[in-house]
């Protein structure tokens, strides 16, 4: 008999997360709290404050919303925002510690991101995957800080699988829909997982079975990943508040500006799926601006450096000349090298890799600016740059976590 995929991907996440992996974990816990921090102004949060009275819960409604949260090209999908809120809520009711508040975050990042590559274009197309494979990794997460058995972890994460859903519909609607996939993504693996632990069994072949998830959501599923290094280390950071897929553009905006060359006419070539996300020449929104690869030349252009006042109404308004000096085209073999690289060129100029990608990877004084950035952009005490630092860098306090989420969410 087959083994099951979900027994097979609980078997790699028992093995021992180093203290090297423990020490990347915090850099991803320290820029997701500077998402956290750069939405606490919005009407996400207010909304969320509505919503709620818990402070971690509010907090995972609000580390997308500035689209500056963690990616991984491959899986497509966003680990730092549901995989933290759930790591701290487990840890939180259950007394854990930093260390396996860090290891379960890694597990949880592993488990996540495992998923999301078995999933195909098919899937990418009408479904969210930090929607669909988050409450997985949020399990997998919570089951390792609560100290579940192998079958105890596999069953929350059959549960987690078997609730799984997110469709992209939301991106044609001025909503706030895609913060809810988010934090429900999170919420509800932390939910399944106390629920595996109480003796709720969960459904094994879930992923693979007749009427399971692949069955269900994709067209051709890829195989389980191997379990070679952790897979948190291939996790990029985003240092511009735009889609992930407007990166590759803005980076090149940026070196043409430096060497004095950025002019229009702007002819931007670039992979398929950023056109079908990103071609949008008149965005309306503040949403649509992140969403748009036309406004993101138009912000370096314009001498902007793509923080989250550059995509405010005002900034679309005042940047409508440039955005329409901006043509985009698909490069087929740009295309041909994504997910595994993101790339794009502008006006001859072709990036592979992004700032921020583990080939060029954001080191931690960028980190740290990017913290202090949205600190200040979020209406915070720019003292709470340096709380929050010590806390995810150097810190050993669950605790002093959850507090500072409760201050800033308050």
């Amino acid at each position: 008999m087959t083994e099951p995929l979900l027994h097979r991907l609980v078997r790699t996440l028992a093995r021992p997360v180093a203290e090297s992996e423990g020490k990347r974990a915090r850099l991803h816990l320290l820029d997701w709290l500077a998402c956290v921090a750069g939405a606490i102004g919005t009407e996400v949060a207010a909304a969320a404050r509505r919503a709620g009275s818990d402070p971690v819960e509010r907090a995972a409604a609000l580390g997308n919303v500035l689209e500056m949260d963690d990616v991984h090209r491959r899986a497509l999908l966003h680990p730092g925002p549901v995989i933290w809120p759930a790591a701290l809520a487990a840890a939180r009711d259950s007394g854990a510690g930093m260390p396996d508040l860090l290891a379960g975050a890694v597990r949880g990042y592993e488990a996540m991101i495992a998923v999301g590559m078995m999933l195909d274009a098919h899937h990418y197309s009408l479904w969210h995957p930090t929607s669909t494979a988050g409450g997985i990794g949020a399990a997998a997460a919570a089951a390792s800080i609560l100290g579940l058995s192998a079958a105890e972890t596999a069953s929350a994460m059959g549960h987690a699988a078997s609730l799984a859903g997110g469709l992209w519909h939301m991106r044609h609607d001025d909503v706030l829909t895609k913060q809810l996939h988010v934090s429900r993504a999170a919420l509800n693996g932390l939910w399944c997982a106390r629920a595996a632990q109480a003796g709720f069994r969960g459904p094994a072949a879930i992923l693979e079975g007749p009427q399971g998830l692949f069955a269900a959501m994709t067209a051709n599923p890829g195989p389980l990943p191997p379990a070679d290094a952790w897979l948190i280390g291939a996790v990029s950071f985003k240092p511009w508040a735009a889609c992930r897929h407007a990166h590759p553009v803005i980076d090149c905006a940026l070196q043409l500006r430096g060497a004095g060359k950025l002019a229009p006419p702007f002819r931007v070539e670039t992979y398929a799926d950023a056109l079908r996300f990103c071609d949008r020449p008149d965005p309306q929104t503040e949403l649509d601006a992140k969403f748009s690869l036309q406004h993101a030349v138009a912000v370096i252009a314009a001498g902007r450096e793509a923080t989250p006042q550059d995509f405010t109404p005002q900034a679309i308004a005042e940047l409508a000349e440039l955005r329409a000096a901006v043509q985009v085209a698909e490069c087929p073999a740009i295309s041909a090298r994504y997910p595994a690289h993101f790339g794009a060129r502008l006006n001859g100029l072709e990036l592979v890799d992004t700032l921020g990608d583990p080939e060029r990877p954001l080191d931690l004084a960028g980190l740290n600016a990017k913290l202090a950035m949205l600190v200040a952009w979020g209406g915070l005490p720019a003292a709470e740059a340096e709380r929050a630092a010590a806390l995810a860098l150097d810190g050993d306090s669950v605790a002093g976590l959850i507090a500072l989420l409760a201050d800033w969410t308050a």
